[in-house]
């Protein structure tokens, strides 16, 4: 059985967050999120991300708040804010905390230099207590990448890097402004193991422009051959409306529907094949990898970076654009740079908006996560885990019927379950516990 091309075609969110971020509000304000900073209990462990919003080019699939600049002028500001910025988050908690886990992302973070790198990760050890062993990724655009600047990422403590593939096709690379050939990604993944920096993932896309099933399978067959502890095969989401330089990426060159299955399909099985794990909805590991260990003790986590193993209970974003999680709410910090500049020099931190949680929001992201981890969830169990009756979703459960007789779900009680087969429906299961999903096909990506 197969997912019906009006399924294929929903829009739906990718659930990196419950609520999602279209649903946050100017409510949660710098203020707001100063004190749920200064209420977070002294020692507890937290995560911290730091966003690096600068390429040296612009990918036209990027869906990321980033700018592409010409000199380091606009990068050297940015991290003296960026510092400030830090200082001030860190004097709002009172408190010293441990930090488990570190990720830079962007952007791309290796357009810092290496004195810069060198900067920010001092200011983290002597705000924060690093714990032994502490995660610590970036990520990687090959294009470019230097000696000097994954040395300095290694002598950070940098334990894992995650490096932008996409497509090895050079046609498919042109119709979005991303070329780059093999031999660059390959040279990366060499200077980076030399350096000590061994665990290694690899970032891959399907339904791009001109891409076909083979161009996939070419590509997942190239990128095992770097032998990635980790892989991540992303649906590509064409949203002109909210990303315009999209617009420049022909909307009649794109896979249909069927097409872009077809190539989920193909990835999926050329990784198991090649003795990957499938790791929720697009991701794979290798079975000793923490990842898939996270997964089989049913610990596996997902947040704004993906599937992690990281249980921390406070993620910490700093930069422009960047969302915090924390255990009162989310606050994102404004989009604008110069915005975020100008609060940044004015003492103030940079939140735009987020979102405060309720009790019915965290029970639903309860269920949402496990979904989206484990395939399947109790949902009676979660709703008496949060107080509630253990029939208290019996509304959404019964709503999960259409999809059931497509074969998408298996209902049993109270027990949700997407197949195996139908991995790539559990988006379209999860929306049916969103209680604030409206149709809106500017804001969400396709199913699948």
């Amino acid at each position: 059985m197969r997912l019906r091309s009006e399924l294929l075609a929903a829009r739906v969110p990718r659930y990196t967050s419950y609520p999602t971020a279209p649903h946050f509000n100017a409510g949660v304000d710098g203020t707001t999120f100063g004190t749920w900073l200064g209420d977070l209990p002294a020692g507890q462990p937290l995560s911290l991300y730091f966003h690096i919003p600068f390429c040296d080019s612009l990918c036209w699939f990027c869906g990321c708040h980033t700018r592409v600049v010409n000199s380091y002028g606009p990068v050297a500001a940015y991290v003296d804010d960026l510092m400030r910025e830090f200082d001030l988050v860190a004097n709002a908690m009172g408190a010293r905390h441990s930090v488990g886990h570190i990720h830079f992302g962007g952007g791309s973070p290796t357009i810092l230099r290496p004195d810069d790198i060198a900067r920010i990760t001092h200011r983290v050890h002597e705000r924060f207590d690093v714990v032994p062993g502490a995660a610590f990724a970036v990520e990687i655009d090959p294009r470019g990448l230097q000696g000097p600047t994954v040395a300095a990422f290694a002598k950070a403590g940098v334990t894992r890097a995650s490096i932008g593939v996409q497509d090895v096709n050079p046609m498919v690379q042109r119709a979005v402004n991303r070329w780059q050939p093999w031999s660059v990604t390959r040279e990366a993944v060499e200077r980076l193991r030399d350096a000590g920096i061994v665990a290694l993932n690899i970032d891959l896309m399907y339904g791009l422009p001109h891409q076909s099933v083979d161009d996939v399978r070419r590509t997942v067959d190239a990128a095992v051959t770097l032998k990635p502890q980790r892989l991540a095969v992303f649906g590509y989401a064409h949203v002109p409306e909210m990303k315009r330089h999209q617009g420049l990426i022909n909307g009649a060159s794109l896979p249909c529907a069927e097409e872009r299955l077809r190539q989920y399909d193909v990835a999926n099985e050329a990784l198991v094949g090649a003795g990957y794990v499938p790791i929720g909805l697009d991701h794979f590991a290798l079975a000793g990898d923490p990842l898939a260990v996270a997964q089989r003790a049913g610990r596996l986590r997902r947040n704004f970076q993906g599937y992690t193993t990281d249980h921390a209970d406070s993620l910490i974003g700093l930069g422009v654009s960047a969302i915090s999680s924390l255990p009162q709410g989310y606050a994102q910090n404004t989009t604008d740079a110069p915005g975020f500049r100008a609060r940044i020099a004015a003492g103030a931190l940079a939140t735009a908006r987020g979102r405060a949680l309720s009790d019915d929001d965290r029970v639903r992201r309860a269920i949402i996560e496990r979904l989206m981890c484990d395939l399947s969830v109790d949902v009676g169990k979660i709703a008496v885990a949060h107080g509630l009756p253990v029939n208290a979703f019996a509304a959404e459960v019964e709503a999960l019927a259409p999809l059931a007789a497509d074969g998408c779900v298996v209902v049993e009680g109270q027990r949700v379950a997407v197949p195996e087969g139908m991995r790539a429906a559990v988006r379209l299961v999860c929306a049916v516990f969103d209680a604030y999903l409206a149709p809106h096909p500017a804001r969400h990506a396709v199913a699948v």
